[in-house]
């Protein structure tokens, strides 16, 4: 089942459009497979098109496609027929091409005749390429004019092009093809019930040089590096088993979506990370990879300790307005092994965020709750604390203990949190607030990145670190609850303005404050029965924006639409504070939504009400795969399971809440702490086999952090 679509701007790659994606790479098509430069379609090699047209005909006419499927992310299958011929119906030539991308692409060509009778035909394979970047395809704007050449080298094709001081190529490798300018042509003779086969192969080059694991027309395809890598992650992920069969189809694409978004930075080629989303943001980006990974974790707590890793590498050391760089700042955005200045403010990197700093403590915090190795924690945490630096000189703009963002230049984001679209941050009456802001989410991070620090320190021996922490976070805390609370209202301010006037729009931001812990528990009641309110929740999940709010409207990116992770957290929020209902409402609505999308969630879609609109209605630039929203589901298992570990304190608690439609739940090969972990929920009855000797289960919800900080004096089991 499908949801609503539509095709309405540039960047939006239509319905039908099949997307393969592997690493940083990917490849965007017609459902015939063809690739046509006047679409945002192509194949995508280190930010650059490397393929804008790749259109096959047999005896001159298009392939009329009959299907097309993905078995892998990466590798696509596209089945279709020769037109007829002379006003006949049918063809008794079926082709099919077998696509799989990586360093380029490899493409297998194979030709049936399912006639009595020999056939002949004429292949021709169009080839041509603009080099145009990412971004020139995503927003439909002309590529520049960059000047190429073209010629052929025995067996294979070769493109090339100077571009701004460097060389970009291609090779196409075409074993027994007739080479005619952009042309590969085949004349292919076939018995009566009989098949042809030939494979080509793209190898992009850069100043000469070819692609590390490229592939070639000769070599199978379950040899290549994308099969490799994807076949690994395959073995070691968990098995998830439920009687509801439509819920597991959700959580196996979840599970292969975050396997094929992760990017690999060259220089550290085993660690991955994972990009935000396909097809426009196969990049590092600092919130979304933080939170995605946090989500993952009960899938791969690698893909976190490899985001650590690489945002601390790339940590803020100076002050730089452009990019807006500052000591101790987590970035926004970096495009691995790309020189080109595709990030904000012209560089490779770009940093204008407010809340990818927090969320770097927090995640530490998170990963050595799960039992992070103690020496990775301690190379980590110079990393963490040159965070927490920049929240008091840098984030907290003014002292008063909170942090606000305003862009340093005129080419960076206007605003800096989640919701980061020019609009995404306004009053209840629709005037847009003036920057600096202090986003209601972004004081919850870092609330959370105190506690998470503090209990780091307990686990140091550090009691007098962890009194410190601890203490700066309860003043936060205080403070939060006086001045963003609306009484009148009932819900909190999804920000202050410059002014430090509370920003009155009713928003989803504020469930991300329940998600961190930051709300009082005699507030939280009412912003649970505000986020369930018929103005926030479409039957499908909670809005960006109330539908009584000035600036509400269901088709915007941040002001009435629905977000996965946005919901994910929410029902995290809710769950942490004792509302179960609310929390399994949020989740089945997502579970049910995912169906309609065909088992997997995109990154938003349209905020209409459920009663109105019995699907859930597309977005149409929404990227898909997308990492939080892949992740989106995995979380909303745990959130469920009611799962928290808790490894400095050699404990696990477990109690599973799943609503009755999911039937029996089975997980095994959960990894958790080097151990790997079957959970099995079946009516009332909950087991865990393989946890670590010295962990205790505890059957009931784990005590909030900020309270297992004060009780840190408990021995350890």
């Amino acid at each position: 089942m499908t949801g609503w679509n539509a095709d309405t701007s540039a960047g939006s790659i239509g319905a039908g459009a099949v997307t393969l994606v592997e690493g940083a790479s990917f490849c965007i098509s017609a459902g015939n497979g063809d690739m046509h430069a006047g679409r945002p379609h192509g194949a995508f090699f280190s930010d650059t098109r490397i393929l804008s047209k790749w259109n096959l005909t047999v005896n001159g006419e298009p392939v009329q496609p009959l299907g097309a499927t993905t078995p892998e992310p990466y590798r696509a299958v596209f089945v279709g027929r020769a037109a007829g011929s002379d006003g006949a119906a049918d063809n008794p030539l079926v082709v099919e091409r077998e696509r799989v991308i990586g360093s380029g692409i490899r493409e297998q060509i194979t030709v049936r005749n399912f006639s009595r009778e020999p056939a002949e035909c004429t292949l021709e394979l169009i080839v041509g390429t603009d080099f145009a970047d990412l971004f020139e395809v995503k927003d439909g704007r002309s590529p520049h004019h960059r000047d190429q050449s073209l010629r052929q080298d025995g067996g294979s094709l070769i493109l090339d092009c100077q571009w701004k001081g460097s060389q970009r190529g291609l090779i196409v490798q075409a074993p027994g093809a007739t080479i005619d300018g952009g042309s590969l042509s085949y004349r292919v003779v076939l018995e009566a019930h009989g098949a042809w086969t030939r494979a080509v192969a793209v190898i992009p080059t850069v100043n000469g040089v070819e692609a590390s694991a490229a592939f070639s027309a000769d070599r199978a395809t379950h040899e290549s590096l994308p099969a490799l890598r994807f076949g690994s992650w395959g073995a070691k992920a968990p098995v998830v088993q439920l009687e509801n069969a439509a819920i597991e189809k959700v959580l196996n694409q979840s599970q292969g979506d975050l396997g094929s978004l992760r990017i690999f930075n060259p220089d550290h080629p085993g660690r991955a990370v994972l990009a935000a989303g396909a097809p426009w943001f196969m990049a590092l980006f600092g919130r979304d990879s933080l939170l995605s990974s946090l989500m993952a974790l009960p899938v791969d707590p690698s893909l976190a300790l490899g985001t650590l890793q690489t945002l601390a590498e790339f940590q803020g050391k100076e002050v730089n307005p452009l990019s807006e760089e500052e000591p101790g700042r987590i970035l926004h955005e970096v495009r691995l092994g790309v020189s080109a200045g595709l990030s904000l403010g012209g560089g490779s990197i770009y940093y204008g965020t407010a809340d990818a700093t927090p969320l770097f403590v927090s995640l530490l915090g998170e990963l050595s709750r799960w039992g992070l190795a103690g020496e990775a924690i301690d190379a980590l945490l110079p990393h963490a604390d040159r965070a927490l630096d920049w929240i008091s000189n840098y984030g907290d703009r003014d002292g008063d203990g909170f942090v606000e963002y305003a862009r340093a230049n005129e080419h960076g984001l206007i605003n800096q949190g989640w919701k980061d679209s020019w609009d995404g941050i306004n009053f209840a009456n629709g005037d847009l607030a003036e920057a600096p802001i202090a986003l209601c989410e972004v004081q919850g991070y870092v609330y959370s990145a105190y506690i998470g620090r503090a209990l780091m320190a307990v686990d140091a021996g550090d009691a007098g670190l962890a009194r410190d922490w601890g203490t700066r976070a309860a003043a936060l805390k205080k403070a939060f609850n006086e001045r963003f609370w609306l009484p009148d209202l009932g819900y909190f301010a999804i920000a202050l303005d410059k002014d430090k006037k509370p920003v009155d729009a009713c928003a989803s931001n504020m469930g991300h404050c329940l998600w961190s812990g930051i709300i009082d528990d005699d507030k939280a009641a009412a912003v649970a029965k505000r986020l369930m309110s018929p103005e926030m929740f479409t039957g499908w999940g909670v809005r960006t924006l109330g539908s009584d709010m000035g600036a509400y409207n269901p088709v915007s990116y941040h002001n009435g639409s629905v977000w996965p992770h946005d919901n994910a957290l929410i029902a995290g929020g809710l769950m942490r504070y004792g509302f179960v209902e609310e929390a399994q409402k949020i989740a089945l609505g997502l579970f049910e939504a995912a169906d309609y999308f065909g088992g997997r969630l995109p990154e938003l879609f349209c905020g209409f009400d459920r009663g109105s609109y019995p699907e859930p209605v597309s977005y149409p630039t929404s990227c898909s795969p997308q990492a939080w929203a892949a992740a989106t589901p995995i979380y909303l298992i745990r959130i469920l399971l009611r799962f928290d570990p808790f490894l400095p304190y050699d404990g696990l608690w477990l109690s599973p809440v799943f609503p009755e439609s999911f039937g029996h739940f089975r997980e095994e090969n959960m990894p958790l702490a080097g151990s790997r972990l079957t959970v099995e929920v079946s009516d009332n009855t909950t087991s865990v086999t393989g946890l670590p000797d010295r962990v205790r289960l505890h059957r009931g919800t784990r005590p909030p952090l900020a309270e297992l900080l004060q009780l840190s004096g408990l021995q350890r089991s």
